[in-house]
């Protein structure tokens, strides 16, 4: 099988380091806030990637983190912790805050069939390992201490960064990392930092009270659990100028070497062919999706329309048709398994080669996918058409076995009207106008609809 290397930039083979075994890290969510279908594009690869490795016969030992603490605002040491602004925002600890949205992020990966990683680690359980591990690598000469906290030496390293092909100029690294007089180097980053007294999150540790910067968290939970070299390490493109080129600068440091033979990243969603931002009001969730009558799915097959190493143009268009392709793909996975018809075996044979190739030339679910629906549209329908989709579907991750348990019938398109009946009982009940929302309800009932309340103010609507 082949996989692209972003630290190389091309596609190499892949061996794994031990035989038969794949140690494999992804950049888990920093749980402030819900995470975003952007988010889950990133996760949604990772776990076909894993998926696509026990398929062909390797034992996959996966690591993910949960960032609870020490994330700022700028990816670069600069604003604030992020857990922090969300714990004075919302008025609850950042321990609360970290547990209500681990929730949310756990019930969402669930909801994508995503398979639980080996090891799921927070940040705030591996405090000792991250000081450990800032020890070695000022003890080897690669990181000093100012008033603010403890920071690496990038001129200390032969190249960096070693990712991205960027070259750091001091304009160019003023424009990264705010200039701190007391730094050697302006692109040099906090390893650790030390706490004013209001700050929330901090530790006892030979450098007084403070917190673990963001990019030394991911290096200690990694050599952790998977030890000072394994094979993969995944995340999103906008890991590698600063996070992921920190890991393995801080690797460098401790113990001499990348800790990762390959390092895989999953390209940009975007929304209406524009960027996903808050002030667009276009950051959406998947409790989103499901009040249009999208399953979580049919996401994850929207997101295979396109190769994780290119953009994806997500639009709720879109959405709805990877649903519409969904309840097809059930349906005639269920009229394939009900047929007792045989088939020639050469054309089950030529399908498994072609999806093999598709799925081991660096993930090609495009391509895959394509195979998939050749093969169920083939005219003869056949029970061994189905237990060779299911197989695929171990990689695929479609829940396909369990196409009979879902609604089969093609979603419908809500109009405005009721829409906007539904959102107007949503801002009556968060009036506690109880009895506006409830003549509302009955007006939607009236016009053949219903509606399911879900969490956080949220509804589906279906059609009576």
């Amino acid at each position: 099988m082949y996989l692209y290397n972003t630290l190389t930039h091309e596609k190499e083979k892949f061996k794994p380091i031990h035989p038969n075994e794949v140690k494999m890290y992804s950049c888990g969510p920093t749980v402030y806030s819900y995470a975003h279908i952007g988010n889950m594009r990133a996760y949604i690869f990772a776990d076909t990637l894993k998926r696509m490795l026990e398929y062909n016969g390797l034992n996959v030992n996966h690591v993910m983190n949960i960032t609870d603490v020490g994330h700022l605002t700028s990816d670069a040491d600069t604003g604030e912790d992020k857990m922090e602004k969300a714990a004075r925002s919302e008025g609850r600890d950042p321990y609360e805050i970290a547990a209500y949205y681990t929730k949310y992020f756990m019930d969402d990966i669930k909801s994508l069939n995503i398979e639980i990683p080996t090891t799921i680690t927070k940040a705030t359980d591996n405090i000792d390992q991250m000081e450990e591990m800032v020890k070695e690598i000022v003890d080897n000469g690669y990181g000093y201490e100012t008033s603010k906290g403890i920071y690496f030496d990038i001129t200390k390293l032969e190249k960096y960064p070693v990712l991205s092909n960027n070259k750091l100029s001091g304009q160019e690294a003023g424009a990264r990392i705010e200039v701190d007089p007391e730094k050697r180097n302006p692109a040099d980053f906090a390893l650790w930092i030390k706490a004013p007294k209001e700050h929330l999150m901090k530790w006892e540790s030979p450098w007084g009270l403070s917190y673990p910067g963001w990019h030394i968290e991911c290096s200690a939970m990694s050599k952790r659990f998977l030890g000072e070299n394994f094979d993969i390490h995944t995340g999103g493109v906008d890991h590698i100028p600063v996070h992921h080129e920190n890991e393995i600068a801080q690797c460098k440091g401790a113990f001499g070497h990348n800790p990762a033979n390959f390092w895989m990243h999953v390209e940009f969603l975007l929304i209406d062919n524009g960027k996903m931002s808050k002030s667009l009001h276009n950051v959406y969730r998947m409790v989103d999706l499901q009040e249009k009558g999208i399953e979580a799915l049919a996401y994850r097959l929207f997101c295979f329309s396109a190769h994780y190493r290119n953009k994806l143009n997500f639009t709720f268009e879109g959405a709805k048709s990877a649903q519409t392709s969904l309840n097809k793909l059930r349906k005639l996975y269920i009229l394939n398994k009900n047929s007792d018809t045989k088939i020639d075996n050469n054309v089950l044979l030529e399908a498994e080669n072609k999806f093999n190739e598709a799925v081991n030339d660096d993930l090609n679910l495009p391509l895959a996918m394509g195979i998939v629906w050749d093969l169920l549209k083939n005219e003869t329908k056949s029970k061994q058409i189905a237990e060779l989709i299911i197989k695929f579907d171990k990689i695929l991750g479609l829940d396909l076995i369990n196409s009979e348990k879902y609604q089969i019938e093609e979603r419908i398109e809500i109009p405005e009207e009721i829409e906007l009946l539904a959102k107007q009982r949503i801002e009556a009940k968060q009036n506690k106008d109880y009895q506006r929302a409830d003549e509302l309800r009955a007006e939607v009932i009236n016009r053949g609809y219903n509606i399911k309340d879900l969490p956080e103010n949220k509804y589906e609507i279906t059609k009576i």
